[in-house]
């Protein structure tokens, strides 16, 4: 189904409105899907409210059944699910089938996780007194995601929060609503009651306000710009809607001259380009040791003259455009700013006649140049060279951001060193993929609020609540 999925029905638009989703590799349009506002997002809150009366009732082992059933339809139908968000976002199939197979081990995990919600028993200092905590779930929570990966970005906050006894209105994004859409499949399939789980595919601005303004509303789960995100905390500010934040990121590499310079420049080109370079925790500056920097760049060189654009779905896979047009000139802007601020373009660069294709490109650069401050979200390979473990450091912690960091270093006094200095939420050494589904994604600074995956994402949707006895 193609529709909006509110109360257990699909359904179009309220006032009949629709989008024209577009294929970032063709621009053609893929189809006509509903485009709702605030009306269709108020109805979807006000029948979660009404369902999460029930819902949280339920226990977390029959909430689990229902969550490995989404885990098992997702399994079986991930190479339809997969081909529609290929054709949606233009990532290759293997990197769209990995995200499918991703997102069913999330609600499979948190099956498993809700069952651990445990409190505690608390000694007092008084005999006649006895006092515990549970956790309860928050109520009805909002979830805005990204398009960037439209099927593992809400099953983090969705299947934690449906395990936590939470009921979910959910807004995908505009860009990737096929996936919304097969998700929201999944879970009927799996017999989620009516009203615990609702989709939206609506406009931004008047259903985000719309979560920030309704008292039904307990919490929303945002991942999106570091603009957006601030915009939901001021208007939260006003309502008190509790918030979840994932948000961009500006991730430095460290690559110390004790570790095989070609087999990690070969990693970190793949690394930098997997879905066109739109990921919140893609490297993003890489600071190599300058006695190996010549030779470093020259393999990431000839790594990415061996890349190849194209529209993915068939056999072979390529590299895919960037979502859409506003995301390719954001890119371009960045490359000119490069030129424009004196860094040297070694590769790439340019565009495809049709889609929003950007060649990868590979930029030198120097720490004062201004645009490493921006978030690239694209496939920029930027490359600075450094000197001394102080030196870089400084560097890597001069941003607003605090996402992911990585560093490669065979040394383990360097590796300790880096590991507890610098400012980020994630640190990977010798590893491209700190994160995993039991694993904490955390940001810090401008980077987030909250946590997502592992047991502190169940967190995240439960209310702690003190119980105590006196005059026993």
């Amino acid at each position: 189904m193609k529709k909006q999925y509110i109360n257990g029905n699909w359904v179009d638009a309220i006032d009949g409105n629709t989008w024209n989703l577009q294929s970032p590799s063709t621009e053609e349009i893929l189809a006509q899907v509903p485009f709702g506002n605030e009306k269709d997002c108020n109805l979807a809150i006000n029948v979660a409210h009404i369902a999460f009366s029930s819902w949280k009732k339920t226990t977390p082992y029959f909430r689990a059944e229902i969550l490995k059933k989404v885990a098992e339809y997702i399994r079986k139908n991930v190479e339809n699910f997969a081909l529609e968000t290929a054709q949606e976002t233009g990532k290759p199939m293997l990197e769209a089938r990995g995200e499918w197979l991703v997102s069913a081990n999330l609600f499979e995990w948190y099956a498993e996780e809700g069952k651990r919600n445990y409190g505690r028993i608390i000694p007092t200092n008084r005999t006649d007194k006895r006092s515990s905590v549970i956790y309860q779930p928050v109520g009805v929570v909002g979830v805005i995601t990204a398009w960037n990966f439209p099927a593992y970005n809400p099953a983090r906050a969705v299947a934690a929060a449906l395990a936590a006894g939470c009921t979910v209105v959910m807004r995908g994004s505009e860009f990737t609503a096929f996936s919304s859409f097969n998700m929201a499949l999944a879970l009927h399939e799996a017999g989620i009651p009516k009203g615990v789980f609702n989709l939206i595919n609506t406009e931004p601005i008047s259903s985000g306000a719309e979560m920030i303004q309704n008292q039904n509303l307990h919490k929303i789960s945002f991942t999106g710009s570091t603009r957006v995100g601030k915009i939901l905390m001021d208007g939260a500010s006003k309502t008190a809607t509790k918030l979840s934040l994932e948000l961009g990121g500006n991730a430095p590499v460290i690559i110390e001259n004790d570790i095989d310079q070609e087999i990690i420049a070969k990693q970190a080109v793949v690394a930098k380009l997997r879905n066109c370079g739109q990921v919140c925790v893609a490297p993003q500056r890489f600071y190599i040791h300058s006695t190996i920097f010549n030779s470093f760049i020259n393999t990431v060189k000839q790594q990415m003259e061996q890349i190849l654009l194209g529209v993915n779905g068939g056999e072979k896979d390529f590299m895919g455009p960037l979502i859409n047009k506003t995301q390719q000139l954001h890119t371009l802007s960045i490359i000119n700013q490069a030129k424009e601020q004196g860094a040297t373009l070694h590769h790439g660069g340019q565009t495809l006649e049709k889609g929003f294709f950007v060649q990868p490109a590979l930029i030198e650069a120097k720490q004062e140049h201004q645009f490493i401050q921006t978030e690239f979200f694209g496939p920029i390979f930027l490359a600075i060279p450094f000197d001394t473990q102080e030196q870089v450091l400084q560097w890597a912690n001069q941003t607003d951001y605090g996402l992911a960091a990585y560093v490669f270093t065979n040394n383990i006094l360097k590796a300790n060193f880096y590991a507890e200095n610098l400012e980020f939420g994630m640190i990977g050494i010798n590893e491209w993929a700190p994160h995993g589904t039991e694993l904490p994604f955390s940001g810090w600074k401008h980077s987030g609020i909250g946590h997502e995956s592992g047991a502190e994402g169940l967190k995240e949707y439960l209310e702690l609540k003190l119980i105590s006895y006196g005059s026993l």
